[in-house]
């Protein structure tokens, strides 16, 4: 099972396939399957040209495991996660060129 433990839009400066993109969409995603957890951060840059335009695109999207082993969800692994979660971000932006502006949040977290 997949699931968005935490998700959040925030305003992002990044030029993919020709296109600039002004947000992007932050996650932390747990998927447990057959006795094993798999903790992954991932962002996804889109245009976001308008207040209301949240059509996020998915051709800029970008992850890295942070986790892997035998086991299931830990809450404590997850708020641990969670404090890494931004330079773990930062770096895969950086790696494509973009930012995420972590002190201009579109919209409140979700959680998982």
């Amino acid at each position: 099972m997949t699931l968005n433990v935490y998700e959040q839009y925030f305003a992002a400066d990044m030029v993919a396939n020709g296109v600039q993109r002004h947000a992007a969409l932050v996650m932390l995603i747990a998927d447990s399957e057959a006795g094993n957890i798999h903790y992954e951060a991932a962002v996804t840059f889109f245009p976001h040209n308008s207040e209301d335009d949240y059509s996020v695109s998915y051709d800029a999207y970008y992850s890295k495991t942070l986790y892997q082993a035998k086991g299931r969800r830990s809450k404590k692994r997850e708020q641990a996660l969670m404090v890494e979660l931004p330079s773990h971000i930062d770096e895969l932006a950086k790696e494509t060129g973009g930012k995420v502006f972590w002190d201009q949040p579109l919209r409140e977290a979700k959680w998982g």
